[in-house]
C-alpha cells in the first residue's frame, strides 16, 4: 500500500520528465552559451601548444603502442572516471557518452561494426591515464603545418601559437601538397589519432576512418580544408557525417544502466578484439 502511494505521487513527475522537449540540434556545440568555464580554458591551452613539433613528438612516443596491454572494456571502465573538459554539452563520465552513442546507433539498426565504433570511439582518451593533459587528449582536431581555419572552435586563441612565426606553416597548403589526402596530413594530437593507431588493424576501414576524424569538425561540419582532401576522403566523409549525428545528438542527462548493457557490449567487443590489445 505504501509503495502504491509513493508511485502515485511520483507518477506525475515521471510523466513530466517523459514529455520534456528534446534539446534542439542547434543548441548543441554552443561554445558561447555553455556554462562550463573549463571549455574555453582547455581550448586556450590547446591552441597555444598544438604545434608541428609537438604533434611529431607525440606520434613518435605513442605510435609504437608500448604503453600497456589492456582490454577494450577495461579501458571503457577507466573512462567512467573521466569528464571531458572540452565538451560544452555534457559533464558526465565518458562511459555514459560511449553507451549513449552506441545505443542510439543500435536502435537505428546499423551494422555491428558501427555500433562498436560508437562504443569505443573515445577510448583514445586513455591518454589522460598516461599523464597527458586534457588539452592534448580531447577537443576538436585540426591540421598543423598549414594555415589554421577560422572555422575551428575558438580560432582566435591561436594568436599565441608559435607556428604562426613560421611563414611556411601559414600558407593554405603549408607543408603539404594540394589534395594529398588526410592520411598524409599531421592532425593536432589527441584521442582520435591515438585510438586510430590502436584499433586500425582490427576494424573495417570505415570504422578506423571515423575514429581518426570524428573530432575534425572543420572538415565534416564546416567543409573546410577541401584543398587537402583526396577523392578517398570525399568518399569516406559520408561515414563520418553519419556517425556524427549519433556522437553529438545522443548526449543526454539520462544515464544508461551500465550493468544491464555490459554483457551485450562485452560480447560485441569480443567479436572484433582479443582480450588484451596494445596501447
Amino acid at each position: 500500500m505504501i509503495v502504491m502511494k509513493i508511485v502515485g505521487r511520483l507518477l506525475p513527475l515521471f510523466l513530466w520528465i517523459a514529455w520534456l522537449p528534446a534539446k534542439q540540434q542547434e543548441n548543441y556545440r554552443d561554445y558561447e552559451q555553455t556554462d562550463r568555464a573549463c571549455v574555453q580554458e582547455l581550448y586556450r591551452l590547446n591552441h597555444i601548444n598544438q604545434t608541428v613539433d609537438f604533434v611529431l613528438q607525440k606520434k613518435k612516443e605513442y605510435a609504437s603502442l608500448a604503453k600497456s596491454q589492456l582490454g577494450m572494456w577495461e579501458v571503457l571502465e577507466k573512462l567512467n572516471k573521466l569528464v571531458d573538459d572540452s565538451d560544452p554539452d555534457l559533464d558526465l563520465p565518458q562511459l555514459v557518452h560511449a553507451l549513449q552513442t552506441a545505443e542510439a546507433i543500435r536502435k537505428d539498426g546499423h551494422p555491428r561494426w558501427l555500433i562498436l565504433t560508437g562504443l569505443i570511439h573515445d577510448c583514445g582518451k586513455m591518454l589522460f591515464y598516461f599523464d597527458e593533459p586534457q588539452w592534448a587528449v580531447v577537443g576538436d582536431t585540426f591540421p598543423v603545418g598549414c594555415a589554421f581555419s577560422d572555422k575551428i572552435v575558438h580560432a582566435n586563441l591561436f594568436a599565441n601559437n608559435p607556428d604562426l612565426n613560421n611563414p611556411t606553416y601559414q600558407t593554405l597548403t603549408g607543408i603539404y601538397t594540394p589534395h594529398c589526402g588526410l592520411n598524409k596530413v599531421h592532425m593536432s594530437w589527441g584521442h582520435d589519432e591515438y585510438l586510430y593507431y590502436v584499433v586500425k588493424d582490427y576494424l573495417p576501414e570505415q570504422a578506423a576512418y571515423i575514429i581518426r576524424y570524428h573530432s575534425f569538425y572543420a572538415f565534416h561540419k564546416e567543409n573546410e580544408y577541401a584543398h587537402l582532401l583526396s577523392e578517398h576522403d570525399r568518399e569516406m566523409l559520408k561515414w563520418v557525417k553519419l556517425f556524427n549525428k549519433y556522437d553529438l545528438y545522443s548526449k543526454s542527462p539520462e544515464q544508461p544502466v551500465v550493468t544491464a548493457l555490459k554483457p551485450y557490449y562485452q560480447k560485441l567487443i569480443a567479436e572484433f578484439f582479443p582480450k588484451k590489445i596494445a596501447w
